[in-house]
């Protein structure tokens, strides 16, 4: 495994645990402040953090929503040099008003090493698993 492959797939574990134990600055902390985001369960593309963050308050507010736990398995690294292509499996329980449900999704994050030497991620996709986790 190659020094870049290492760190990023260290980036992307922080990240998925700083979203599994729903630590918002944190998880917020590891993207580019113009990342984009393509979620399958949002209609527009989210532009900026700000958008995504703005998305998450209406899930909060409008369907109750949190993040109880996340794990991700079968992690995949591109590197593409100074810019890496991380994919994985991941398997999240969330809470709504409507109760608790385990989801199944696949993720694509593209993380860009910036001047001093951090890797952010610049763009995330999310789809849904089609062989249910």
């Amino acid at each position: 495994m190659t020094t870049t492959e290492h760190e990023v797939l260290e980036v992307a574990a922080d990240l998925v645990a700083a979203f599994g134990r729903e630590d918002l600055p944190a998880y917020f902390s590891f993207f580019a402040d113009d990342a984009t985001f393509v979620f399958h369960t949002t209609a527009p593309v989210l532009d900026s953090v700000d958008a995504y963050r703005r998305e998450w308050a209406e899930w909060e507010r409008e369907n109750g929503f949190r993040v109880l736990s996340c794990t991700s398995s079968e992690q995949r690294v591109q590197d593409l040099g100074g810019v890496v292509v991380f994919s994985h499996r991941v398997a999240t329980r969330i809470a709504t008003n409507a109760g608790e449900e385990d989801t199944r999704e696949r993720e694509t994050i593209v993380f860009q090493r910036q001047d001093d030497g951090r890797w952010l991620a610049v763009h995330e996709h999310l789809s849904v698993d089609p062989t249910g986790g």
